[in-house]
């Protein structure tokens, strides 16, 4: 690069180009107030199963279509290695935010069953839909530095982080979001047992009328950016899974309550079926140490299989496109014979970012939930998330960029690098809070501040970034 990352440009500085970072979030605001109105409870010009229906919508089939034509038109073999730094940066950004997070919790001393979620609600930010609304907002503007192909490469930088931080929400956001052991609520064995054949009974009858009726009863937080989360739900999803597994290990008498049924249950599935000793899954179970049997059950309970929704297929299926050059020739181009196709799925993809903005003011218009956080947390929270963490992310990008760890000469790629640490909490962890039974309001309530307070601060940051990124 001729000059650094955080040279200023002569033409920023006379004071025309500061209304191209503000405009397009203005632009976002309007939309977020237009679907409020429609959602509010006062008015109810839109129910709440109409936004519910356009969040499935968008989740399969406008947003797939979105990732598929501009990550498969921009994707290369060379561009898979060079965007190496992208996911990474994910990893990065939810690392340090974690660790903000956990010093938060130290300062601020919420509830101690509301620690690790502290931890979890600075830690991991939205780099998904609200990511794509604001690189197409701005992408729209007629006065964006990033060149013709903004928002192409805009969409496919940010197509490429989601599927890292998908991950992380079901693996470690899922654990680490599991009720505490201590707080968790203990029901009698005969009680326990009683009250899940009274619910089993009537499954039969009415399945498909009681899973409409939560749906439509469930706010529209649970279903606004991956619908449907809260219909896998497991056994295990509402227990302290982790704890009951390992609590034998230290000895503690709370194993009684929380006897480790999976162990048993392996054990008296082998003998049911005549395994002896001499077996090779007894023997594999005999030499298996304690912790490892139960890391592998841990491992086996984790709904990983659940990352495979129609926004991470679509990016499979760009990638296999985009780096064969035999199937890029034919689905993409102007001359492409699968060009109508293609044109197709872009009239569709350009129904996202209205419809994100139109759910997320439906959400809005459900209002903050009553919260036993704590006034001090969640300030702490709001700070850390919207003002602390880009600092740290300016710092962050500015010194790969000086190792030379990013692509020369892409305004847009260090954009989407430093919006990955400007966005607030990830709006599936209201989802995620829903699944496991904890945290709810708690989630809710501080979801919706922090997007309430996020158009002052990303609009502040999207200034300072063009102010900061290099202008070609």
């Amino acid at each position: 690069m001729g000059s650094s990352f955080f040279s200023v440009d002569q033409t920023v500085k006379q004071g025309g180009n500061w209304l191209s970072g503000v405009v397009p979030l203005l632009k976002l605001l309007c939309l977020t107030v237009i679907g409020l109105i429609l959602a509010h409870p006062r008015t109810q010009i839109v129910p709440r199963a109409t936004f519910k229906l356009l969040s499935k919508l968008v989740f399969a089939l406008f947003l797939p279509c979105l990732i598929f034509v501009q990550l498969g038109q921009s994707v290369s073999l060379q561009d898979v290695l060079a965007w190496w730094f992208i996911p990474l940066n994910v990893l990065l950004s939810t690392i340090i935010g974690c660790f903000l997070g956990y010093l938060i919790a130290l300062i601020c001393r919420p509830p101690a069953q509301y620690f690790r979620f502290t931890v979890i609600m600075t830690g991991f930010g939205n780099t998904g839909n609200l990511s794509i609304a604001i690189v197409g907002s701005i992408c729209h503007s007629s006065d964006q530095p990033f060149g013709e192909s903004c928002s192409r490469k805009g969409i496919a930088y940010v197509s490429f982080a989601q599927w890292v931080a998908v991950i992380l929400v079901y693996t470690l956001v899922y654990h680490m979001m599991e009720p505490p052991m201590e707080y968790y609520e203990v029901v009698q064995e005969g009680e326990e047992i009683q009250e899940i054949q009274e619910v089993r009974q009537p499954e039969s009858l009415s399945n498909t009328n009681t899973n409409n009726n939560m749906s439509l009863s469930r706010p529209l937080l649970h279903d606004a950016e991956w619908p449907g989360m809260a219909e896998n739900e497991t056994s295990h999803a509402k227990l302290p899974f982790i704890a009951r597994v390992f609590m034998s290990l230290s000895g503690s008498s709370s194993q009684n309550v929380f006897p480790d049924l999976d162990l048993n249950d392996n054990e008296s599935s082998s003998n049911a079926a005549g395994a002896g000793p001499s077996s090779p899954k007894s023997l594999r179970c005999l030499a298996e140490p304690r912790v490892v049997r139960r890391i592998r059950i841990v491992a086996e309970k984790t709904p990983i299989q659940h990352i495979m929704q129609p926004p991470t297929i679509a990016s499979l299926f760009a990638l296999i496109v985009g780096l064969v050059p035999l199937f890029k020739n034919f689905v993409f181009g102007t001359d492409a014979p699968l060009s109508f196709f293609t044109d197709s799925l872009e009239i569709l993809a350009g129904a996202v970012v209205p419809s994100v903005m139109l759910i997320l003011g439906g959400m809005l218009a459900e209002g903050p939930n009553d919260s036993k956080l704590g006034v001090r947390t969640t300030v702490g929270i709001l700070i850390t998330r919207l003002l602390v963490l880009p600092c740290v992310g300016i710092g962050v990008v500015g010194l790969a960029d000086k190792l030379g760890f990013l692509v020369e000469g892409d305004l847009m790629y260090r954009f989407v690098l430093l919006l990955q640490y400007t966005t607030p909490s990830a709006i599936l962890l209201g989802a995620i809070a829903s699944l496991r039974g904890y945290a709810v309001k708690e989630a809710s309530a501080l979801l919706f501040w922090q997007h309430v307070f996020a158009v002052v601060s990303i609009s502040v940051y999207i200034v300072v970034y063009f102010r900061l990124i290099d202008y070609i």
